[in-house]
């Protein structure tokens, strides 16, 4: 548990700050065989665009959900949608996790598709 409570209070720490910059965050959550991402508003703090491995159009795609792959294309459909709701620059929250493997993919491709952070 103490894996799990030391990457929750780095979380903690990072969204405190992006919280007081007011700027609209991409964050997100991984687990063994899925990847999630949100656009989540600065101010209101609601959803604007969101993105799994879960969701329909990636999921016939995706053969597996928790690869380097998968991440990709997770990146790639969360800058669209975000593209679309209006978000051009957003703040990397990688709720605690390591910036590499899965994490560092989504970022990648999201940066290659056009969000700017």
């Amino acid at each position: 548990m103490e894996k799990k409570n030391s990457r929750l209070r780095r979380a903690k720490r990072t969204r405190a700050k992006i919280r007081e910059l007011r700027v609209p965050r991409l964050t997100i959550h991984r687990t063994p065989r899925h990847i999630y991402a949100q656009v989540i508003d600065g101010d209101t703090q609601q959803v604007v665009a969101a993105a799994s491995t879960v969701s329909k159009d990636l999921r016939s795609t995706l053969g597996n959900g928790g690869n380097v792959a998968a991440a990709e294309a997770v990146g790639k459909a969360i800058a669209e949608k975000a593209k679309a709701a209006g978000v051009e620059s957003v703040a990397f929250d990688r709720s605690g996790f390591k910036f590499h493997g899965r994490v560092k993919a989504l970022a990648d491709a999201a940066r290659e598709s056009g969000l700017k952070f």
